[in-house]
């Protein structure tokens, strides 16, 4: 099979069968985060990514290839979420500025906007790193240059063009340590792979399914909830008691005990001592469990909790809140904002406690969002547009969220937008407490940018799978305290785990403990942790606040 040029009708096809094949492997490609922690989300980014595209390439009817590369590179733009998505989307529009002024492509043409494709991304990026999606795609590139003066056949140039980007990502393990230490590639790259080999079926005539469904819009009046959703939960009760023991336990019978433990769930963390034994367990039977723990002595702080139900709880004020949200983002839209001050502030998080910290420090729009859900570039550009400032400073609190707040920033034509590049919650505090209205946009971001450099930030949370990062031996179920340059502390003991982590952030210069607990986790639980960082270090003045944000127990700011 030989074809030597693509009109707009075939790349429409390959570009829709990328992205579908893209969402088919989302969740692979999530699970290839390198950190063992509960938010892996380069799959769903780039996913959510290219289907913005790929809706607007849908509705198309008969596009030329000029109308096809606008839908491409706009929708990519604007739907852009994390860094990997944003890299995709310059990746994309590169690609299309080639393409938009041919009527065919051919070899020389695909060859050329390949190139174009790597430029731009490499351009949208401050510093580079090899071993990431930037490096297959640059792998590509330089096949592509050295097989277009060799052959007119597409098929063939596509085919060498893919097993070549699949041999350097194979090898991006050996461009970054922590890869190789994971066991992984890296998910941006993989996940560019899959775009390219989706596409590349669809130029074979593989058959396709080329249906772009929409999102489900809320405000339908019925919420759903699927009984595939429900079956993720395997062990639908979290147990967890204390056992106080009548004599320590053998290693014999705590193996035994594990074992058991295991014969009826998962999630097992068993922490013993010669007095007592803490048990988390996640189970179909909390009754068997608490037997069996009976045997051994008497039972206290017993707690369980019905995740099915909790699930479904949460799942139906998500459909509500999203519901509220989008009613009165279409009441606010009819509105026009009147500029009324100079500045003004967006800013990301997720949780009430943490949101309403930085309403009351001034911020003018919040954006839901962080861990697990990053913001389009969309979003922070529509949240800009609500700001009634004239410079609208952006706090993206997240590392992941940069290149798209960069990206808004550089979409935006009414306002003059200052993205800050706080990386974390406790970075994006800082910016604000510093911020003083009487001084210039100038003065105001050299500050903030100084002082945001001299926060010191951990979070803590617990490990999906079994690793070894940082030279630390990570166990499935273990608690992390991550810092700003990798892990501080695993521990099967979540208060050890926060106090290895602190003792570490802690230094000389160390003046003030900020703690920002969880919505899983209990004020007396996190006063108590607050109060031992008190008697560790009495120097310090250790504050506490309920931030209320998923997936991290607790978050923790040292200056």
């Amino acid at each position: 099979m030989e074809i030597n040029t693509i009109n707009a009708s075939g790349l429409s096809k390959m570009f829709l069968a990328g992205a579908k094949n893209l969402e088919s492997k989302k969740e692979w490609i999530n699970e290839l985060n390198v950190f063992p922690v509960p938010d892996g989300d380069t799959g769903t980014n780039m996913t959510m990514t290219i289907m913005s595209a790929a809706k607007e390439v849908s509705a198309l009817d008969n596009p030329d290839m000029k109308t096809l590369a606008k839908a491409i590179s706009s929708g990519s733009l604007r739907g852009a979420r994390g860094n990997s998505g944003v890299i995709l989307s310059q990746l994309l529009r590169g690609f299309t500025k080639v393409i938009a002024d041919v009527n065919e492509i051919d070899v020389d043409i695909l060859c050329e906007a390949i190139q174009r494709a790597v430029e731009t991304a490499y351009k949208a990026v401050m510093k580079p790193k090899e071993g990431t999606i930037l490096t297959v795609a640059r792998g590509a590139a330089d096949k592509a240059l050295e097989l277009v003066e060799t052959t007119d056949d597409i098929v063939f140039f596509v085919d060498e063009v893919i097993k070549e980007a699949d041999r350097v990502l194979a090898r991006t393990p050996d461009m970054l340590p922590v890869l190789k230490q994971a066991g992984v590639v890296d998910s941006g790259g993989q996940g560019l792979m899959q775009v390219l080999k989706g596409a590349q079926d669809a130029l074979l005539g593989k058959e396709i399914d080329y249906t772009i469904e929409d999102a489900p819009t809320a405000g339908s009046g019925v919420i759903k909830i699927s009984a595939e959703t429900e079956q993720e939960i395997k062990f639908g009760y979290c147990t967890e008691f204390i056992i106080v023991l009548n004599k320590p336990l053998t290693a014999k019978q705590e193996k035994e005990y594990k074992s058991f433990l295991e014969s009826i769930g998962d999630s097992i963390v068993v922490v013993a001592d010669d007095e007592i034994v803490k048990t988390h367990v996640h189970t179909n039977d909390p009754g068997l469990a608490i037997q069996t723990a009976l045997t051994h002595g008497s039972l206290s702080r017993i707690k369980i909790d019905n995740m099915r139900e909790e699930h479904q709880e949460r799942l139906i004020k998500d459909a509500e809140k999203q519901a509220a949200l989008q009613a009165q983002e279409t009441e606010d839209e009819k509105q026009e904002v009147a500029i009324d001050k100079e500045m003004g502030f967006v800013a990301v998080s997720i949780g009430e406690g943490l949101g309403q910290i930085f309403t009351e420090l001034g911020v003018d729009h919040m954006i839901e969002g962080g861990q697990t859900m990053n913001p389009s570039t969309e979003d922070v550009l529509e949240a800009i547009m609500k700001v009634p400032a004239k410079t609208v400073f952006v706090l993206p609190n997240n590392k992941n969220i940069i290149l798209a707040a960069n990206q808004a920033a550089s979409l935006c034509e009414d306002r003059e937008v200052v993205v800050l590049p706080t990386k974390t919650i406790p970075q994006g505090i800082t910016a604000l407490i510093n911020f003083i209205p009487e001084q210039s946009v100038e003065e105001n971001k050299e500050r903030m940018l100084e002082e945001i450099n001299n926060v010191k930030t951990g979070q803590v949370t617990y490990a999906v799978r079994d690793t070894v990062i940082d030279d630390k031996e990570i166990k499935e179920g273990d608690y992390m305290g991550i810092g700003d340059a990798g892990i501080l502390s695993v521990s099967a003991d979540i208060a050890n785990a926060f106090t290895e982590m602190v003792a570490a952030m802690v230094s000389e210069d160390s003046a003030i403990v900020s703690v920002y607990y969880g919505e899983d986790v209990s004020e007396e639980d996190a006063e108590g942790l607050a109060n031992a960082i008190e008697e560790q270090f009495p120097d310090l003045e250790v504050e506490l606040q309920m931030g209320g944000q998923p997936v991290y127990y607790y978050i923790v700011s040292v200056e």
